[in-house]
């Protein structure tokens, strides 16, 4: 039997996710729900104006959408008449009482719990796909299963998506994770959900890459794998920082330890430090769990992993103050990307927000440029008077005193930085915190050029 399926939560997760699953399954009815109006209407535009931005995502959404992929606002209707429901909601870091700013805040997830059990007229297969804290599944069962007309299965599908590369990541997946109870019901969920995952043909995602495990251990996973990468990306930069005082170069340093098959060169790569939806708020989560067990040394060892990710922005813009004559009041810095990284228009936690206020408080006459991320940037600093937006990055750089890119669009390397010099106010600076420039005709052109780790 082909169970149709709904996705609660029409963002990053529920909305790639979802129009995959549903291309990969054409004989399956795949609804993506929401609250949101304005979202749902965004993922139902006629101009494929989708709510969200992700390189090939509009290309899989029009095979799909009005054919076996719906957009809608109705979730009781989706919930009654699908067999599995997937859970994508927020689950933002809690900001009030108990664990604020650690824990999750499961106020959204525990709501979207009750409505099933409310609205749903027989048994289903309930899939955690937001990222929760361990043993969260065994509360939500014991919300759904409150009364003895039927039983639901509650399983933990984990997403490992890459913003930038999100559909490519779900064509085709390192692995995908399922965790599940170990008896026959729960055994019997576990399988139905292995057959979405391996399409109609059976060709989608090969047997070998679909991992099974508990529940625990499925939502543990998704916290620890989502450290160890934040854990890797502040250790260069912490390498970066005694680059620049000795006189190595990081990215030599990352190449040669890369090399090293025991580690690998994947996420060694110095910049303005990590950002997005997941790294910090899966740390701080983690580091909450610890605390709650009375790990208090593993606390703060992963404590310490925010730590030197905030560190490494507040010395971005340390480093301009200082190579901009210990004064940066009424300069004007043009920021070349706002986005958390390339390929995506998220800009949650992004490290150019951090520094943005930094530069603030000093009195900058701050101008932003970023190709997809200016509307979502104009909202996060909404707070804050006298911060430009611009979409032309020449626009951006004239009368500049520096330019700060801190997003890796490719579109950046390409520029006519000559005409940008000429724009700017002498001396001209740019910091690349990326490192992505061609930094040795920036500075033939007349560019002072400061990278991160060299």
């Amino acid at each position: 039997m082909n169970r149709d399926i709904v996705c609660i939560g029409a963002g990053y997760i529920g909305g790639p996710t979802m129009a995959v699953i549903a291309a990969k399954n054409p004989d399956r009815r795949v609804v993506v729900v929401d609250i949101d109006k304005k979202r749902i209407a965004a993922w139902n535009s006629k101009n494929y104006a989708l709510p969200i931005y992700e390189p090939g995502l509009v290309d899989v959404v029009k095979k799909v959408r009005g054919k076996n992929l719906f957009f809608s606002t109705d979730v009781r209707k989706a919930v009654r008449e699908c067999d599995i429901v997937f859970v994508g909601v927020n689950t933002p870091t809690k900001m009030f009482g108990r664990g604020a700013g650690r824990a999750s805040d499961l106020q959204y997830w525990e709501a979207t719990a009750r409505n099933i059990a409310k609205w749903a007229n027989r048994g289903k297969i309930v899939v955690e796909k937001s990222t929760l804290p361990v043993r969260t599944a065994a509360a939500m069962s014991a919300i759904l299963n409150t009364h003895d007309k039927f039983r639901f299965q509650v399983l933990s599908n984990p997403e490992f998506l890459a913003e930038g590369t999100a559909i490519r990541d779900l064509l085709e997946p390192d692995r995908v994770l399922i965790g599940g109870p170990s008896d026959e019901a729960g055994e019997e969920a576990v399988r139905a959900l292995i057959d979405v995952y391996a399409g109609k043909d059976g060709c989608w995602v090969p047997r070998e890459r679909i991992l099974t495990t508990n529940v625990w251990s499925a939502e543990l996973t998704k916290l620890a794998a989502n450290a160890f990468l934040a854990q890797r990306v502040s250790s260069i930069n912490a390498i970066a920082g005694l680059c620049e005082a000795t006189g190595a170069d990081v990215d030599e340093v990352a190449r040669v330890i890369g090399a090293d098959r025991r580690i690998g060169p994947r996420f060694l790569k110095a910049g303005p430090g990590f950002g997005g939806s997941c790294f910090k708020k899966d740390v701080l989560n983690l580091v909450y769990l610890c605390e709650s067990f009375g790990l208090h040394t593993a606390a703060e060892y992963w404590t310490q992993v925010i730590k030197m990710n905030d560190h490494q922005q507040e010395r971005i813009v340390s480093r301009l103050f200082k190579e901009m004559f210990n004064t940066l009041a009424n300069k004007k810095i043009a920021m070349f990307g706002f986005a958390f990284k390339a390929d995506t228009g998220d800009t949650r936690e992004t490290p150019a927000g951090y520094v943005a206020r930094l530069l603030c408080e000093e009195h900058v006459k701050l101008s932003v440029t970023d190709p997809k991320a200016i509307e979502n940037g104009r909202r996060d600093l909404a707070d804050i008077d006298g911060v430009a937006w611009e979409r032309d990055p020449y626009a951006a750089a004239k009368d500049a005193d520096a330019v700060l890119l801190m997003t890796d669009w490719a579109e950046y390397a390409t520029l006519d930085w000559e005409r940008i010099y000429r724009s700017m106010r002498k001396p001209a600076l740019v910091f690349d915190t990326r490192n992505c420039l061609d930094a040795a005709a920036l500075r033939k052109t007349g560019f002072k050029v400061l990278n991160v780790g060299k």
